[in-house]
């Protein structure tokens, strides 16, 4: 690891960030080409895989976005108490912005139907593509700020790890989606379109804090807690709604220890 950070250290900030968070994207795509074989996969396997993908994005929220959010806090402002502050507020920004799109984009869940404002307009697939689109942004930005930072062995990690997610869920978007009578390439594509949302949040991320340093820990926050809200309104819900909670749960739990094995070894 700290060899590949030597030979990245050279290379800018942003670029890595659009590089990272495009790669953790595309693993949403790749993670649907299953579906060329295995048409249908239980629902029970599908809320454990939800599960799994929520576990990793929380242990991302709390060791790659919280802990060096505060420490970037301290540092700037000189205080425990202060840094704390801010990181908290940077998270209920974070939160309040993701509950504004989700309020006001229509989108449409898998399993609990439409949502936000009126989607009579929109086609159906469109609804799918927003909903994705909003859950997605936040792991770009939170890929982006991790490089922004400077500290690329964090960086990596966060991509890895988000990329790592994507994996069960572009494959349970492509199964929903062929549930719902769509083609297997047209699934497909709509599968890598919405991890393909993720370099645009990579690059903001990497992009703000790189130009403005004091912004680092509220850039921090901020994607935490987008990130929190995805895990708790959207992943979560979506996966206790059909009666396997405790697969679900044990997902959560085995994707946690994942990414927190993979924060340490490469952060």
């Amino acid at each position: 690891m700290d060899r590949v950070v030597e030979i990245l250290s050279g290379t800018s900030l942003v670029y890595l960030g659009f590089i990272a968070s495009l790669a953790a994207g595309v693993a949403t795509g790749v993670g649907a080409l299953p579906v060329l074989f295995v048409r249908n996969i239980s629902q029970r396997l599908q809320d454990a895989m939800l599960g799994f993908g929520a576990g990793v994005m929380l242990a991302a929220t709390s060791f790659s976005l919280i802990v060096p959010g505060i420490e970037a806090a301290h540092t700037t402002y000189g205080s425990e108490p202060g840094a704390a502050l801010i990181i908290g507020v940077g998270m209920f920004i974070g939160g309040f912005f993701l509950w504004l799109s989700d309020k006001y984009s229509p989108h449409e869940h898998f399993i609990s139907g439409p949502e936000g404002a009126d989607p009579k307009n929109l086609k159906r697939v469109w609804l799918f593509i927003i909903a994705i689109t909003l859950h997605n942004f936040p792991e770009g930005l939170a890929v982006g700020v991790g490089f922004g930072s400077g500290d690329i062995a964090n960086g990596v990690a966060l991509a890895v790890g988000i990329g790592l997610q994507n994996l069960p869920e572009g494959l349970v978007v492509a199964i929903a989606l062929i549930g719902e009578r769509y083609s297997i390439s047209r699934a497909l594509f709509i599968a890598l379109l919405t991890g393909l949302v993720e370099p645009i949040g990579g690059v903001i991320g990497a992009g703000v804090v790189s130009i403005a340093a004091p912004l680092l820990p509220w850039g921090l926050g901020f994607a935490a807690g987008a990130m929190l809200f995805v895990i708790s309104d959207e992943i979560i819900p979506e996966s206790h709604r059909k009666g396997f909670e405790k697969e679900a749960t044990i997902g959560v739990m085995i994707g946690f220890v994942v990414m927190m094995f993979l924060d340490v070894t490469l952060g």
